[in-house]
């Protein structure tokens, strides 16, 4: 057979390609507990997002099936053994700040700016036209090529989950939701709440300043720009409010302060960030909750305060825990406060994206914890949990993509290990595998998302010849 060209044939396709990553985008497939029924369970955006795949692939020819509204696949080929392609269509909350709507796909700047261009519709789009590419070719496959559709991959997985209780296992695969060249291993990703105790009955007297309401993040996977606090300030209101400012201030973040019916109310602007490195970001919330573990609260509210502030303002590596931890293949452990609620009634909750890595346990870091939180008055409460995922480098997958990207790009393909957690995960033999290239910035989960359209190309082009090399005959 002659050689192909990968990236002349996608070039060919570059307006097709371009006009249908546009449309994807411009479909808002963001989680709404709100809006769910039998039809779409996770909501009508995300049910329009996989409609808007599995009628593309009918359309190319393909042999398409949707599993209740949750996931969904496409796919071509024949024979026994079945390579699967991994990607989801959900996105998480667009958030503020944006420079145009992010959902209308504008091009800029040689650039797709929408909430979920490189994370994951974009690349969704570029391994879609690599499987359309090789239809269209007439290039013959040994096995079938499955692209399995998500739709809740931002949040619980309940996609996947129902997905694989019918449908086959692939022997082997990849999913385009992460960097190149190579992701061979992914830590551990738990999600789960420390609850506050309840408290003794109050002392007596009035302190100087009673919380009301705390308020701040939506996801445990995303740092939170936005923290919001409701209190009444019983004395020094001026000193209070202006220690507030110049503190936000010291820590260059957006503030205001303002009373509304007698109600002193407190709102940050941090910098959002992927949970995987908390770093990356500033959390609104934790800011806000560090400033007020300094003030004279009540007794619940200074418990859950200075709780916060003591174990992970500015520790996102659970030092001050004590389940610090790293290894030589994926790194650090990482936790991100996803999640911070307090009322005077309930109490709080921290909700905690706690990353960890290939050679550690759960079981073993939650061990550590339980101490720590007795005796500071707080418990486990609703809990998730992902075991690490590491493929062995002499994989025939590995190989295989090894020697795919290098004859695409010309560079070595080194491999990495990642904090994200990606459905490669899913599979025994499965590796995320781009569509970030070194160098580019990672700006999945930031407001102006955007992917570089000559990278959306080159991404397709090598998912074609991927798919060809782990499917084709010997």
């Amino acid at each position: 057979m002659e050689k192909v060209n990968w990236l002349e044939e996608v070039e060919k396709r570059k307006t097709e390609l371009i006009e249908d990553t546009q449309k994807l985008l411009q479909i808002k497939s963001v989680l709404d507990e709100e809006a769910v029924s039998v039809e779409a369970p996770l909501g009508e955006g995300i049910k329009e997002a996989l409609d808007f795949m599995l009628n593309l692939g009918e359309k190319d020819g393909f042999t398409v099936m949707n599993t209740d509204n949750l996931a969904g696949h496409i796919e071509m080929g024949e024979g026994k053994e079945l390579v699967g392609i991994l990607c989801h269509v959900d996105v998480v909350p667009e958030g503020d700040g944006w420079t145009s709507d992010p959902y209308s796909a504008e091009i800029r700047d040689g650039k797709i700016f929408a909430r979920g261009a490189l994370d994951d519709k974009g690349p969704t789009m570029a391994a879609y036209y690599g499987m359309k590419l090789i239809s269209e070719l007439g290039l013959p496959l040994k096995k079938r090529v499955r692209m399995i559709i998500g739709t809740d991959e931002e949040s619980n997985w309940r996609c996947v989950s129902r997905y694989f209780e019918t449908e086959e296992m692939p022997g082997l695969g990849f999913a385009p939701d992460a960097d190149f060249p190579i992701i061979f291993a992914e830590k551990g990703i738990s999600d789960f709440d420390l609850v506050q105790n309840e408290t003794p009955a109050e002392e007596d007297g009035q302190p100087q300043v009673e919380v009301l309401q705390f308020q701040s993040g939506r996801r445990y996977n995303m740092v939170p720009d936005y923290a919001k606090a409701e209190v009444l300030l019983h004395n020094g209101e001026t000193e209070i409010m202006q220690k507030f400012l110049d503190c936000m201030d010291q820590h260059g973040l957006e503030k205001d302060v303002h009373v509304d019916a007698g109600i002193t109310v407190f709102e940050v602007k941090g910098v959002s960030a992927h949970g995987m490195e908390p770093e990356h970001g500033k959390s609104a919330g934790l800011y806000l909750a560090e400033f007020i573990s300094t003030l004279e609260t009540d007794q619940k509210a200074k418990n859950y305060f200075r709780f916060a502030a003591r174990y992970f303002f500015k520790d996102s590596r659970g030092n001050s825990l004590g389940i610090a931890y790293r290894d030589d293949i994926a790194g650090d452990l990482t936790i991100n406060v996803g999640r911070l609620s307090y009322s005077k009634e309930h109490g709080g909750l921290l909700g905690l994206n706690l990353r960890y890595p290939v050679t550690a346990t759960i079981d073993e870091i939650k061990m550590k914890l339980e101490p720590v939180l007795k005796e500071n008055g707080f418990h486990i409460g609703k809990f998730t949990n992902s075991n690490p995922h590491h493929v062995d480098e002499s994989d025939f997958l590995i190989q295989t993509l090894k020697k795919v990207y290098e004859e695409q790009t010309g560079d070595k393909a080194e491999l990495l290990a990642i904090g994200g957690g990606t459905y490669a995960r899913s599979l025994k033999s499965g590796v995320a595998f781009g569509p970030l290239f070194p160098g580019r910035p990672d700006v999945a989960h930031q407001k102006d998302e955007y992917m570089y359209i000559e990278d959306l190309l080159k991404a397709a082009a090598i998912y074609a010849q991927a798919i060809y090399e782990l499917a084709k005959e010997d």
